[in-house]
């Protein structure tokens, strides 16, 4: 057994379950500021009832999402030693920045969110709300920092073999920092909107609080097509920074072998790497090099213009890069066809479209996850971009059989931990929005 294997493993399955619950926080915190900022501007209590009913369920999916990540970042210290000794020095500023200034902010505020509502005015009630969101948008950015300087490093210097900070700005805001985070915090806005759009429409569905699931699935609606039509925007973005900065992850992405001008876009296919080229492919002549250049004439770097034991795996980034572009367009497409629904007064009816908006709610996860995946084995092999190798980021310490037998011990507690999470959002839909009884 190759214990670097089993590592990579095993941080992937561990992060890639954390991360479906923090993307909902960053979607659902921005709706329950939307529902209560019409409550506070229209007195209508039907806003209060449904920010009540969500702000219960951001409670469920915070506590998870807290839980899981204590558990990812507990395996530096185990799996992978010679990494933390090579970035602690980077890692230690932004891991505890956010821990003081986002993870606080943001569960002091949710517990007046749980707890506080009949205790503080209504503005106040609003404001702690716009805490919780501004508190999960910073949580993301420090982590998003860490994880940007790991794809594009700078502010730094080695000593001794470890990167010593020298440049505290230049570190947080390196080459793909800002490109990544508002990537992902939009990600997470779209994943929060179909969570709850799909969850109105499965009450829709059972004909059950109408009133309600009509307010709330025609605002997360709105909410999702333009965070959906924004995103594509980001990701064109993101792209042109990866050509810039990352152009093996990006020839990778599009399997181009050869550098060339009038570099196609490939829509489909099947990368064969050893005839180099992509087999049954549906490509755009010159649409790469015209999207990062918006010049036909762009060059793009081919991966035969590297080393080749120094490039990455072609197949799992290419095809995951694929489904994130796919799925995001789909979602524009998914929320234009229900605002025009609700528009015309048939959403309520149409059992196909609810039905398919219900189980389109993982969709949005899963695109985030096949966005995390193209980022990272795009990287490979290095966990630190052309300075450190994920084959000498291992413990020395750690055998594969103890890597194993904790990999098993994870994967059967995240299973418990996703059933518990099915059964108390079922639980809570069961239950419904309450009637609003009490007053501030």
């Amino acid at each position: 057994m190759d214990p670097v294997l089993l590592a990579r493993i095993q941080f992937a399955v561990t992060i890639g379950f954390h991360y479906i619950f923090p993307p909902i926080t960053l979607g659902l915190t921005v709706l329950i500021v939307i529902f209560l900022g019409f409550y506070l501007k229209t007195n209508d209590e039907l806003y209060d009832r449904i920010a009540r009913f969500w702000i219960s369920i951001l409670a469920i999916i915070f506590g998870l999402g807290v839980a899981t990540g204590i558990v990812m970042e507990f395996q530096f210290g185990t799996n992978w030693e010679q990494y933390s000794r090579f970035v602690g020095d980077i890692f230690g500023a932004p891991l505890a920045a956010e821990g003081v200034f986002a993870f606080f902010l943001e569960s002091t505020f949710l517990g007046v969110l749980l707890f506080g509502r009949n205790k503080v005015s209504r503005k106040m009630y609003f404001f702690s709300a716009v805490m919780v969101m501004v508190g999960s948008t910073l949580s993301a950015f420090w982590i998003i920092v860490a994880n940007s300087w790991q794809q594009t490093p700078a502010g730094y210097h080695i000593v001794n073999g470890r990167a010593e900070l020298t440049n505290f700005f230049d570190a947080v805001f390196n080459p793909s920092t800002l490109y990544r985070y508002f990537h992902a915090v939009v990600g997470g806005w779209i994943t929060g909107a179909f969570f709850v759009a799909g969850l109105s429409g499965y009450y829709l569905l059972k004909k059950q609080h109408l009133e309600f699931a009509k307010r709330s699935i025609i605002i997360a609606l709105v909410f999702a097509v333009i965070s959906s039509m924004i995103q594509i925007e980001l990701g064109h973005l993101h792209a042109v920074q990866v050509t810039h900065t990352q152009p093996e992850k990006m020839a990778t992405f599009e399997a181009i072998f050869e550098t060339q001008k009038n570099a196609p876009m490939a829509i489909i296919g099947i990368p064969n790497v050893e005839e180099q080229r992509i087999d049954y492919e549906i490509s755009i002549p010159g649409l790469l090099s015209f999207m990062v250049a918006f010049d036909t004439d762009f060059e793009v770097k081919g991966l035969n213009e590297f080393e080749k034991d120094l490039l990455p795996p072609i197949m799992i980034p290419f095809f995951s890069y694929r489904i994130m572009v796919g799925l995001g367009f789909y979602f524009v497409l998914l929320a234009l066809v229900g605002i025009v629904l609700h528009k015309k007064d048939k959403i309520a009816e149409a059992k196909s479209y609810l039905l398919l908006l219900l189980i389109s709610i993982p969709l949005p996860i899963i695109a985030n996850e096949m966005g995390w995946i193209a980022a990272e084995v795009g990287r490979q092999p290095w966990i630190v971009y052309h300075e450190l190798k994920t084959a000498d980021a291992i413990s020395t310490v750690v055998s594969a059989g103890e890597i194993l037998f904790s990999l098993i011990l994870f994967s059967c507690l995240y299973a418990v931990i996703f059933s518990l999470f099915v059964f108390l959002v079922q639980k809570k839909l069961k239950k419904g929005p309450e009637v609003v009884a009490d007053s501030y």
